[in-house]
């Protein structure tokens, strides 16, 4: 090891499926993948999922930088700091607790970082997993430990997108007069706001902030409502649905709870846009496909037969909006005709990687399973003419890689609330049904 008093980070495998780019981002400190990683890396090479794609691309980089130095003496990274793999001392293995002597994977990381923990007593030494069981290993046994905490946001202070402001009644009688109105608080681009009066908390008012004109302005919901399939039935919803027909919001994101109406809303919303107002060519749903508890296993058929079971929600929400009269320029009958005609497309997230999607109305469904790195390379396809929609609820996370506070949903959030094209609603009132709405609540 170095002389100098860098902090030693050892890598767990879930941080490097997780995120390749993880080897650079300890800055001047030393990198130390214990060589149990690289075997369990090996075995997720073939995956085609980002998993997959990551543990490629960790192979990639570590086989570019063997070939500069040893892995074992040390590579020098760009950042300044030096990484290495270490293999592992079986002596310490047998010196751990009985239940941990197994050559499982795990007990022979924690060994590794044992090892190195008791060589460089000078040296702060720090495991960095995203297993919660592991961490709480190392942590018994000694070691200090970490969660990978890159583009981590706090869920409880996550942007909800909108806020209660209480004004003077003159405000909102003027807000109703003109359709706008200026305020003295920072806002940021796109948030909605709630005046309330301070003499009569009945008197109130909704709008949008505008930060090119630098007023809220009112909402779209207030005055073209009759033209849509659906209603809103809260003060939420209606902010969603100004957010999903302003033409000039190109990325919403809506959290929200099972049964806040996200999907519906934005359904409807893209229908209306697509097929009534002929703004957009299609509309483009697509969404993880990561089950709910145990697998079935591989499905069998076209693509289109594969995707049938994740999309039965899309399919669900639409029949219910199609179920009333259709006010589209043509009718149409429902879900399948839909798709028959071209108006609605449903595609795998798998083969968005390298498209450039223009003049579409871009759903993303259920987007709390994805990583960072995954919601980027979706957003970074969208082209021009088309506008994208990310919903989800991060306190419902199938991928076992990421958490409510590292997913790619409220990574996004968090990173757009100052853009000027982009507006966010979080919704928390249950409409779909009052047992629903108890369900979620109570289990």
């Amino acid at each position: 090891m170095p002389s100098s008093h860098p902090t030693n980070y050892i890598l767990d495998t879930t941080v490097l499926l997780y995120d390749a780019q993880a080897l650079f981002k300890f800055g001047s400190d030393n990198v130390i993948v214990p060589i149990t990683v690289i075997e369990d890396i090996d075995h997720f090479k073939k995956d085609q999922s980002e998993t997959g794609r990551n543990a490629r691309q960790t192979s990639r980089y570590l086989d570019e930088m063997r070939q500069k130095s040893s892995v074992v003496k040390g590579i020098r990274l760009d950042s300044g700091g030096t990484l290495f793999v270490r293999s592992g001392s079986s002596t310490t293995l047998r010196r751990m607790p009985g239940a941990l002597q197994s050559d499982v994977r795990g007990s022979r990381i924690l060994a590794i970082a044992l090892d190195v923990m008791q060589e460089s007593t000078d040296v702060p030494t720090i495991f960095v997993t995203k297993d919660l069981n592991l961490r709480i290993k190392a942590d018994a046994l000694g070691l200090r430990v970490e969660d990978y905490e890159s583009d981590k946001v706090d869920i409880e202070e996550l942007y909800s997108g909108y806020r209660t402001l209480t004004v003077e009644r003159s405000v909102i009688a003027a807000f109703r007069d003109q359709g706008s109105v200026a305020t003295p608080e920072r806002l940021f681009p796109n948030e909605y706001v709630t005046f309330i009066a301070a003499d009569d908390p009945e008197f109130t008012a909704a709008g949008r902030f505008d930060a090119e004109a630098g007023t809220v302005v009112r909402l779209l919901s207030e005055h073209s409502r009759e033209s849509w399939r659906i209603t809103p039935r809260n003060r939420e919803q209606q902010f969603a649905m100004d957010a999903l027909l302003c033409d000039g919001i190109q990325l919403v994101t809506l959290v929200g709870k099972a049964g806040t109406g996200k999907t519906l809303l934005a359904v409807a919303a893209s229908l209306f846009k697509t097929v009534d107002e002929n703004i957009y060519g299609r509309v483009l749903i697509s969404r993880p496909t990561l089950p709910m508890g145990k697998d079935i296993g591989f499905l069998p058929g076209t693509v289109e037969e594969k995707l049938t079971p994740w999309m039965y929600p899309i399919a669900d929400n639409v029949e219910l909006i199609m179920r009333k009269d259709s006010r589209a320029n043509r009718p149409i009958r429902g879900f399948a005709e839909l798709v028959d005609m071209g108006i609605l497309v449903i595609e795998p997230l798998t083969y968005i990687r390298g498209r450039s999607i223009h003049n579409q109305y871009l759903i993303i469904d259920e987007a709390q399973n994805l990583t960072p790195h995954e919601i980027k390379t979706i957003i970074t396809r969208v082209g021009d003419g088309t506008k994208i929609v990310v919903t989800g609820d991060p306190y419902q996370i199938d991928n076992p890689y990421i958490d409510s506070s590292s997913n790619g949903l409220t990574y996004v959030v968090e990173r757009f609330k100052n853009e000027a094209i982009a507006a966010h609603v979080t919704l928390t009132k249950g409409e779909r049904s009052k047992l629903s709405e108890l369900a979620a609540n109570l289990l």
